[in-house]
C-alpha cells in the first residue's frame, strides 16, 4: 500500500473512510466502525438516555457522544473529497476486492494465505484472522514459493511418470487384447457362414434329388391314369354311335369289338401308390 493510500484508510478496519466521522479528539474513522465499537461495548443500552461514552480507537481518550449516537458527528467533508477524487482515478496496480466494492487489497490474511480487504477482516469471512502487511507477507511468500517449486520436483513425480507409462503399456495389452478377440470373432463367423452356406446347398441338392425320384415315381402313374379316362370317355362316345347302327351283322361285328375294350377297361388294376419317405425333415433338422 502507497504511503497516499494509507492516509485514506481507516484504523479500524484498514479500508478506504466510507462516511468518515471525526472525533471531538479530531481522530478520523469510517461511522459503521464507530458504530461497531459502541455496540460491542455495550454503553448504548446502558447511556440511551444520556451522553454515549467512546474510547478513542487512536488515542485511547474518552469522549462523550450525544443521545443520538455517531450519526451527531461531523463528517469529514475534506476527506470524503479527496477519497471520491482518489477513486475516480484509475489505479491499475492496486487491486481490488471481489467481495467489498472498490475495497483495496490492502492486506494478507495469515490463515488463509490471501489478499483480503480491510471490510473481510472486520464484517467479512476473514473476521478474526490474523492478517499481515504487504511487504512481510511478501518476503515470506517469496521463500513459500521456492518450497512448493521444490515439492514439484520430488521423487512422487518421478513415481507418476512411471505410473502414467504402466497404465499406458496396459492400455496397449488391452486394445490388442480387443483386436485379437475381434479377428476371433470374425474369423468363426466368417467359418459359421461358410458350413451354414454348404449345409444349405446340400439340402438344396437333396431336394432336387427327391423331386427327380418323385416325377420318376407319379409321372407314369398320372400318365397311365389319364390314359384309362381318355380310354372310358372314349367308349361312351362310341356308345352312342353303336346304338344308332341299323345293320345287324355290322352293329354285333361293333358290340363285340366295345364289349372287349370294355372288359379290358373293367380289367384294368389301379397301380399301388407307395409314398416316398423323405428323411431328415428340413423342420426337424434345423
Amino acid at each position: 500500500m502507497d504511503h497516499f493510500e494509507e492516509d485514506l484508510t481507516c484504523s479500524v478496519c484498514y479500508s478506504i473512510f466510507e462516511d468518515p466521522r471525526v472525533l471531538p479528539c479530531s481522530h478520523t474513522f469510517c461511522r459503521t466502525c464507530l458504530e461497531n465499537i459502541v455496540h460491542e461495548s455495550g454503553n448504548l443500552s446502558i447511556w440511551r438516555h444520556l451522553r454515549i461514552p467512546l474510547k478513542c480507537p487512536t488515542c485511547r481518550s474518552i469522549v462523550e457522544l450525544p443521545p443520538v449516537g455517531i450519526s451527531s458527528l461531523p463528517i469529514n467533508f475534506s476527506l470524503m473529497g479527496i477519497i471520491e477524487k482518489y477513486q475516480k482515478e484509475e489505479h491499475p496496480n492496486t487491486p481490488t476486492c471481489t467481495e467489498h466494492f472498490r475495497q483495496p487489497l490492502n492486506m494478507f490474511c495469515l490463515l488463509d494465505r490471501k489478499l483480503v480487504c480491510g471490510y473481510c477482516l472486520t464484517v467479512g469471512h476473514h473476521q478474526g484472522h490474523p492478517i499481515d502487511d504487504l511487504q512481510n507477507a511478501y518476503i515470506k511468500e517469496k521463500e513459500t514459493c521456492s518450497k512448493l517449486i521444490e515439492q514439484l520436483t520430488e521423487k512422487h513425480w518421478a513415481k507418476i511418470s512411471i505410473f502414467i507409462e504402466q497404465l499406458e503399456h496396459q492400455k496397449s495389452q488391452m486394445e490388442q487384447t480387443i483386436q485379437q478377440e475381434e479377428e476371433i470373432v470374425i474369423q468363426y463367423f466368417e467359418n459359421l457362414q461358410k458350413i451354414v452356406e454348404s449345409k444349405k446347398r446340400a439340402f438344396l441338392v437333396t431336394f432336387d434329388e427327391v423331386n427327380v425320384r418323385i416325377t420318376s415315381e407319379y409321372v407314369p402313374l398320372i400318365q397311365k391314369m389319364q390314359n384309362l379316362k381318355e380310354e372310358q370317355h372314349d367308349l361312351l362316345t362310341s356308345s352312342t354311335y353303336l346304338e344308332d347302327e341299323k345293320d345287324p351283322l355290322i352293329f354285333l361285328e361293333k358290340v363285340h369289338i366295345y364289349r372287349q375294350r370294355v372288359n379290358n377297361l373293367m380289367k384294368t388294376q389301379l397301380p399301388f401308390i407307395r409314398p416316398l419317405n423323405i428323411q431328415p425333415r428340413a423342420g426337424q433338422f434345423l
